[in-house]
């Protein structure tokens, strides 16, 4: 299995942008120690350290929806719905403190062991 370091998610809300094109789905590669350092000298994380999520996400969202590489930007992020933001944070942690955006999970039902992808809800069986 090759390293994998970008992963597609879909946002449960998505980016509406000034046109009202709505942009659900999306790619995050892994941070780099870079880019957890650079935030911190940005003016509005030293004004208000809550701001620091938005220029993280900023800096590793590839692609969002049909926007263009690089467009994504401090802004964008802020245009955000909250449970957008929420769900990007949480993808975040996932793909970097394990390095995969699977999740395990257990069918309530028979009781089997399986995988599902947080970014895409993608499942796959596991071992039992």
């Amino acid at each position: 299995m090759a390293f994998k370091t970008e992963f597609e998610f879909t946002l449960p809300k998505g980016f509406v942008d000034e046109h009202g094109n709505l942009h659900r789905k999306g790619v995050m590669r892994l941070a780099t120690a870079k880019d957890e350092i650079i935030p911190l000298q940005d003016f509005r994380v030293k004004n208000n350290r809550a701001y620091l999520v938005i220029i993280l996400l900023s800096r590793v969202i590839t692609k969002l929806g049909d926007l263009k590489e690089g467009e994504v930007n401090p802004g964008i992020v802020e245009g955000l719905f909250s449970a957008d933001l929420s769900y990007l944070q949480e993808f975040y942690r996932q793909i970097n403190e394990s390095g995969t955006a699977n999740v395990a999970a257990k069918c309530p039902s028979c009781g089997q062991d399986f995988q599902v992808d947080i970014g895409t809800g993608a499942t796959a069986l596991g071992e039992s």
